[in-house]
C-alpha cells in the first residue's frame, strides 16, 4: 500500500506556501464529521467506547502536561522545553495502536508518546531540569530517551528492529521525528537498512510545517511520504490532527511489520501550535493567519466534536478528564520543584554497567578539581 503522486514537475509557487494538510487520508473532518476511507477504516472498526475515551484522555492529558512544561520553564525551573501543541493526535493515536513489547525511539517533542507508554509525573521534566541525563528507566516503559541529535534515533530503531528479527520476536521498533529530520542524513540511512533487511520498524514523521524557522515547502517540494518508496518502503501521508487516523495507519504499518513485510513510514500532516523551543520567536517567521487556520483543524477539538455527536462523551466525562488532567499537571509541577540535585560526582554513575578503575579514576579527578573551588569559596 503506497500513496502515489501525480505531479511530475514541482510547483514552484506552491513551494512557498504552507502545506495545508488536504492532501492526506482522513476519516475525522475538522468540525468533527465522520468520513470513509477505505484504507483507514477497517483497522479502526473495533475500537470500542471506553478506548475512543482513553484516546480523548490522553490527548488532553498531554496538553495539559505540555502547558505545564512551558509554564514552568518559564519560571526559571526547567532549562528548556519543546512544546507539542497541536500534534496529540499523532502522538497519542500511534502509541495506542502500539505492544507493550514494542520500542519507541522518540524525538525531544514526544510527550504524549511518553504519556501513553507509561511515564510517570517526574519523568517528564527532570532532565529537562538538569538533573538526570534520561528521567526514566527505559526498559521499564520500552522507551528509548529523547533524542536531541535530530534523526539519530531513526538509525537506532533500525538497528534494534534488526536485532528482534534475528530473535524471532514479533516486535516492532518505532521511530518519532519531524519533517526536518528527514532531510538529514541519519534518517535516509535508517531507510536505506530498514528496507534491505525488511527490517520491522516503522517511520513516523510529524510534519509539523516547521523545521525551527524553515518551512517544510523549503524542504520537500513533493510531499515527503513520496520519499519512502522510493528506498522500496511502502508510505501512507494521513490527517496528522486526526487522532482516528494515526490508529488506523499505525495499526496498519505494525500488521505488516509482524507478518514480516518490512518497515513502513507514516507521514502525519500536522502543525506545531507552539515555538520550536521556548527558546524560540515564531512570529519571527511565520504569521498570525497560518496559526489561525491550523487552529481551526485542532485535534482535540475535532476529536471531542465527534465522541460528543456520536454519545461516546459528555459534560460530565469532559469535567472528569479535566480533573484529571490538572492533577497530573499537579504532580509534573511538584516532581519538578522538589527534585534534589545531587552531588556533581554522581554524573559518574550508570556510565558504565559495572565500575571499573579508569572510571574510578576520572571521578577522583572530577572530585579533587570540584574541591579547589570550596576551597577558594572558602578564602
Amino acid at each position: 500500500m503506497t500513496m502515489t503522486y501525480t505531479q511530475t514537475t514541482p510547483d514552484h509557487d506552491a513551494a512557498d506556501r504552507a502545506d495545508d494538510g488536504e492532501d492526506v487520508a482522513r476519516v475525522l473532518q475538522p468540525d468533527g464529521s465522520r468520513v470513509p476511507d477505505a484504507v483507514l477504516d477497517p483497522w479502526i472498526a473495533d475500537l470500542s467506547p471506553h478506548e475512543l475515551r482513553a484516546l480523548h484522555r490522553d490527548m488532553v492529558l498531554t496538553r495539559r502536561v505540555d502547558a505545564e512544561g512551558v509554564a514552568l520553564q518559564r519560571q526559571g525551573q526547567l532549562a528548556l522545553w519543546a512544546p507539542c501543541r497541536g500534534q496529540e493526535a499523532v502522538q497519542i493515536g500511534t502509541a495506542h495502536a502500539l505492544a507493550t513489547g514494542d520500542f519507541v525511539f522518540p524525538s525531544y517533542r514526544e510527550h504524549g508518546v511518553l504519556l501513553a507508554r507509561g511515564a510517570q509525573p517526574a519523568d517528564f521534566v527532570l532532565a529537562w531540569r538538569g538533573e538526570e541525563h534520561s528521567a526514566f528507566d527505559h526498559t521499564a516503559i520500552n522507551t528509548a530517551p529523547p533524542q536531541i541529535i535530530i534523526g539519530a534515533q531513526s538509525l537506532h530503531a533500525t538497528g534494534w528492529a534488526m536485532g528482534a528479527q534475528r530473535d524471532g520476536s514479533s516486535d516492532v521498533a518505532i521511530a518519532y521525528f519531524g519533517d526536518g529530520a528527514t532531510s538529514q542524513g541519519d534518517v535516509n540511512e535508517a531507510m536505506v537498512f530498514a528496507s534491505s533487511f525488511r527490517a520491522p520498524v516503522v517511520f513516523v514523521c510529524s510534519n509539523n510545517q516547521w523545521a525551527i524557522s524553515e518551512p517544510v515547502t523549503v524542504q520537500a517540494k513533493f510531499p515527503i511520504a513520496g520519499r519512502a518508496p522510493g528506498f522500496g518502503i511502502p508510505s501512507l501521508r494521513i490527517d496528522g490532527n486526526d487522532v482516528l487516523a494515526c490508529v488506523a495507519a499505525m495499526r496498519w504499518a505494525l500488521d505488516r511489520a509482524r507478518r514480516g513485510e518490512g518497515p513502513a513510514f507514516l507521514e502525519a500532516v500536522t502543525y506545531r501550535m507552539g515555538p520550536h523551543t521556548t527558546s524560540d520567536d515564531p512570529r519571527r517567521y511565520r504569521t498570525a493567519e497560518e496559526v489561525e487556520h491550523w487552529a481551526g483543524r485542532d485535534p482535540i477539538s475535532r476529536f471531542e466534536a465527534y465522541l460528543c455527536a456520536e454519545g461516546v462523551l459528555d459534560d460530565s466525562g469532559l469535567a472528569e478528564v479535566a480533573a484529571a488532567a490538572d492533577a497530573l499537571a499537579g504532580q509534573v509541577r511538584a516532581a519538578c520543584i522538589g527534585a534534589t540535585t545531587r552531588a556533581a560526582e554522581t554524573i559518574f554513575d550508570h556510565v558504565y554497567a559495572e565500575p571499573h578503575a579508569p572510571l574510578a579514576a576520572q571521578r577522583a579527578a572530577y572530585v579533587d578539581y570540584l574541591s579547589g573551588f570550596v576551597a577558594e569559596d572558602a578564602r
